[in-house]
């Protein structure tokens, strides 16, 4: 079925990626800015509603259809319940899951441009009025330092090399000889973590930096 709805949505003139279970969805929906997601219920790693409640707490606005053979009334409530946006339930009609699909990438347009918020762990990021708290508190960052904050959180829980921090951050190709990326991450970390016991910017030596939770 994966398979056949890859196909159809791709002969649809949509790009498509398949993850064979909630861990690699939830990396995947993290890691890029997709139109939609289509996902079942009963999948391995994290289940369906899983996923998406996790998702949007951690400020993933893309629209998400479940497309599951649950088709209870108790089902349903629960997939609305966690964020999704849509439910089709098995067995269904090719043309009724693009139609939605239509609907849903046409409107996650006008979201993305309305979702302006990034939260984690107390972590509060508005880009557009450029503010960023954590538990409240103010913190008055550079715009190298949002830019850099933006980056990370768009991210969580992934670990970026220097390499992918100055391409994406500096829009520059990486030297070697430079402690740029090392400079403004000590500077991020003495406004985002030194009052508070619990760490959000680590250091994965010989591999980058990952925001997480950790004591």
């Amino acid at each position: 079925m994966l398979q056949a709805i890859r196909q159809g949505l791709e002969e649809s003139h949509y790009e498509v990626d398949i993850a064979y279970d909630g861990l690699i969805a939830k990396r995947l929906a993290l890691k890029n800015a997709y139109a939609a997601i289509i996902t079942d219920v009963i999948i391995p790693g994290i289940n369906g509603f899983e996923l998406v409640r996790q998702l949007r707490a951690q400020g993933v606005t893309t629209p998400v259809l479940l497309l599951t053979a649950l088709g209870e009334t108790d089902d349903k409530i629960t997939g609305f319940d966690s964020g999704a946006d849509q439910y089709l339930t098995k067995p269904f009609q090719f043309a009724e899951l693009l139609a939605r699909v239509r609907a849903l990438t046409k409107r996650s347009t006008q979201v993305s441009m309305n979702a302006q918020m990034l939260r984690y762990a107390g972590l509060e990021m508005n880009l557009d009025a450029k503010t960023v708290s954590r538990n409240g508190r103010p913190i008055d960052l550079t715009a190298r330092e949002f830019a850099l904050l933006e980056y990370l959180m768009r991210n969580q829980g992934r670990v970026l090399s220097k390499v992918d921090i100055a391409e994406q951050v500096w829009d520059l190709n990486f030297d070697a000889g430079t402690n740029i990326v090392e400079v403004y991450i000590n500077y991020l970390r003495k406004k985002i973590d030194k009052d508070f016991a619990t760490k959000l910017i680590h250091t994965q030596f010989g591999m980058g930096y990952v925001l997480k939770e950790e004591t």
